[in-house]
Order: C-alpha cells, then structure tokens, then sequence
C-alpha cells in the first residue's frame, strides 16, 4: 500500500519491557506508515505479542517511547489509552466473544456503550459488516453455534464496528481448523486492499508474502531483519532468518 501521510501512524521507539527479570523486549523500534500493511513473523516467546499488547497499552512499557497516532501510550494517562483504544482494533488468538449474545448484539455493544450509537444505527453497521465478513446469516447466532474460523470473522466485525484506524491482529489463525483459516485470511486480505493501517504477527507465510508491505523477523525480543516480503521471505540476510524460514515451511 502506498503511505499517503508523512507521519507514522505508529512509532516504537527502542521500546523494552520486563517482566520481573526476564526482558522479553529489548529495544524494538520500527514506524508503520498510513495505509502500510506491516507483518511480523518469529518464533514462539520471541516477544511479538508482547509487542501488539504495548502498542495497544495492555503492557505497561520498562524503556522507550510508543506513539499511536500521534497519542503516546502512557499507562499513566488512562484518558489517553482510552482514547487509543477507540481508535486502534486488536485481535487476539482467543475470539473474546461474549457467549451468551449473539453475533449482532457482539459487535453491537462497543458501538452502543462505547459511542453512544442508537440501536438502531448499530444494528445497521453491524449487518453490513456481517455481510462483509461473509456472516449475514448469522446474526442471530450465539458464538458456541459458531465454528473457530466463523467466531473470529464476528471478533473482526466487532472491532471494525469502532472504525478503528489501525488494526492489530495477533496470530489470529492459530487457534483455527486448517479448513477455516482461509476465510480469516480472506476477510484481512480485504481489509489491506482497502487501505487499512495494520500490524499482524503471524506464522501465515503465504499472507505475508502476498499481502505486507513490509516483514519484520523477530528473535529473543529482538528485530534480527526486516525488508520486502519478497526479499526477507525469499533471500533473507541473516542466518538466523533463514533457519527460523526453513523450519517454517519443512511444516
């Protein structure tokens, strides 16, 4: 996607962060660009959710400086967070969905609680994006009549519902069915084509490949590469890139 603002819409700035005396990130910095599609991709415990769940102020940082839209994610400034979150969409591995509403009432309560949106202007954006995760006819079910792949379409429709600028998705895949991770994959790929602002860990080595802009590789909390997609996933620089690559995709 091409960047059409000159600031970033992110900013980590040689961000770390410990927990006790393990330091599992230990002076990420990198800028996403308005429009930029940015995957990150390593191994397990690397610290890339870690990472996500900064950006978003879940974690409070040890060192460094995030900015999101030009607000810096300070614990300290509740207000502040708040107001992040109101314009920043994460997706976890977990859907997160309340299991005694249905989908429609799901992506209906931010926007109502939230935005202080009347019924029934939610309910209407909340069917379109239904419809656009490829979900209308499941409005009225509730999640444990959903499958994995169905449940996080609704999870994404839920975040989309705040019309966030920025959307973070942490390895959203993993918990799904083989069959179900392609019509996740699809309703992302959308959201690129769209110009959506976004950050994705993942182990999807196809998405990254054809969707990022840019690929960073992570390794014990540590940026080891970062490139085209093209590049780092064909020829990486590093040794430790094309090791973590290989295993990958032996898979």
């Amino acid at each position: 996607m091409a960047a059409t603002s000159v600031e970033p819409v992110v900013r980590v700035v040689d961000v770390h962060k410990s927990f006790g005396t393990h330091e599992v990130l230990k002076g990420m910095s990198f800028s996403l660009a308005f429009g930029e599609v940015l995957v990150i991709i390593g191994p397990s415990g690397s610290g890339k959710s870690t990472l996500l769940r900064c950006i978003n102020g879940l974690e409070t940082i040890t060192g460094g400086e995030i900015e999101v839209l030009g607000l810096r994610v300070q614990r300290d400034h509740s207000s502040q967070i708040r107001e992040i979150r109101k314009r920043v969409g994460m997706i976890f591995q977990s859907f997160n969905l309340f299991p005694h509403l249905t989908a429609l009432e799901n992506i209906t309560l931010a926007p109502m609680k939230v935005k202080r949106l009347p019924r029934q202007e939610a309910d209407a954006i909340a069917r379109a994006l239904l419809e656009k995760v490829g979900l209308e006819h499941k409005e009225r079910s509730i999640p444990r009549q959903l499958s994995g792949g169905e449940q996080q379409r609704v999870a994404i429709a839920r975040s989309l519902a705040m019309n966030p600028q920025v959307m973070l998705f942490d390895e959203v895949t993993s918990a799904l069915d083989p069959e179900t991770v392609g019509s996740v994959l699809a309703v992302m790929r959308d959201l690129a084509r769209e110009g959506m602002s976004m950050i994705v860990v993942t182990h999807e080595m196809g998405f990254a490949r054809d969707v990022a802009d840019r690929v960073i590789f992570m390794d014990n909390g540590l940026m080891v590469e970062e490139g085209a997609p093209q590049q780092l996933l064909v020829t990486p620089s590093e040794a430790r890139t094309r090791a973590f690559l290989a295993a990958v995709l032996q898979k």
